[in-house]
């Protein structure tokens, strides 16, 4: 079993291993994990569409009309869809480097339990589970693995594995490379409403970094349960990188499921919660969910990418005025990650702590 304090309290609330569920080959599943018919996967239509690909060259080429273009776009995308896609040619991140952090988590996945249970989760640092917060609660086909990565400072190394062997000097490669590229999607979005450049990351402070690993087993009846549940994410950016044959990551657009096809070697970028609440509601922060595979398991590697917890967090004054009232007050991050991290995933509730 194990064992995950919901709100950073000593509260403690017993969660199966669902690798080691599904590794007895179930005929039924466990109650802990049906979900209600409205909450099913296919309870709403799935709509194909292909959310927007971003080429992040546009805006380093000689073109200038190009690039306005291209940042045109990338506006649109964080407005009209709260996601978008960078494919593999131009994200700035060694292949190298994103095969091997795929090549880790699985490495990690396959250890005995007793050596993955060295980490089990405690202050919402380590292996197991987050946001759940009763006995009786609903929950996902899913183990996580979560770890702060930026600023160094922060890293509690008691949670970062050891095997396997190059697991530390991976993590520390990509997160740097994942704080570059948020730096300059923070940039560009900051541009393209009309703001100086840094305006965004300023008012963020010193950006934090946190990890988390998703797996994701074969379910038996991957039509009664969900990976992960609907959810906004509280940061400012979120950069996933997933498997690349697998569809499980579904975002909603107006009232409609959409599976967002992988491009091999791509990047998924979404907007947050904080970005949402800097930007005045210009920016959305969508809800998105995890769906399982009756034969093939699944991982994921999601950034998220945020303001320092001690910043006091608001929509940017440049973009408030008679005719774009304030959506949301201020507050110190650190309310709003305790207010998160106190109930179980639900949409786009949380956001209601910082609307006016």
């Amino acid at each position: 079993m194990v064992y995950n304090p919901s709100d950073g309290t000593s509260r403690r609330f017993s969660v199966p291993v669902v690798q080691e569920l599904a590794a007895q080959h179930l005929q039924s599943l466990p109650e802990r994990y049906i979900r209600s018919e409205k909450e099913r996967p296919n309870a709403f239509p799935i709509h194909h569409l292909d959310i927007p690909i971003i080429d992040m060259d546009m805006f380093w080429g000689d073109s200038d009309l190009c690039r306005q273009k291209e940042l045109e776009k990338l506006g649109m995308a964080c407005q009209e869809w709260g996601f978008f896609q960078v494919a593999k040619m131009n994200h700035g991140i060694p292949l190298s480097l994103t095969e091997r952090m795929k090549g880790i988590v699985r490495e990690f996945i396959q250890l005995p339990l007793e050596e993955k249970l060295k980490y089990k989760i405690q202050e919402l640092e380590g292996y197991g589970q987050a946001f759940v917060i009763s006995d009786d609660q609903i929950l996902d086909w899913a183990d996580m693995m979560s770890l702060t990565t930026l600023p160094p400072e922060n890293r509690n190394m008691d949670f970062w594995p050891t095997k396997p062997v190059d697991f530390r000097e991976t993590v520390d490669q990509y997160a740097l490379e994942i704080q570059k590229l948020s730096n300059t999607i923070l940039f560009l979005l900051s541009e393209n409403v009309g703001l100086t450049p840094d305006c965004f990351l300023n008012m963020c402070g010193k950006m934090r970094q946190r990890m988390r690993l998703n797996y994701y087993p074969p379910c038996p009846r991957p039509d009664l349960v969900l990976g992960i549940s609907p959810h906004s994410d509280g940061f400012a950016l979120t950069v996933l990188l997933q498997d690349d044959e697998i569809v499980g990551l579904q975002i909603c657009k107006d009232g409609e499921w959409i599976p967002v096809q992988p491009i091999p070697g791509s990047l998924v970028i979404n907007i947050g919660d904080m970005l949402e609440v800097i930007s005045n509601g210009i920016y959305k922060s969508i809800e998105h969910r995890a769906v399982t595979n009756l034969d093939r398991d699944r991982i994921s590697i999601a950034m998220f990418y945020g303001p320092n917890i001690e910043i006091e967090v608001g929509p940017a004054p440049e973009l408030t005025d008679e005719l774009h009232p304030c959506q949301y007050k201020r507050f110190i991050q650190a309310d709003y990650v305790q207010h998160v991290f106190s109930g179980k995933l639900d949409g786009k509730k949380n956001l209601e702590f910082a609307k006016i």
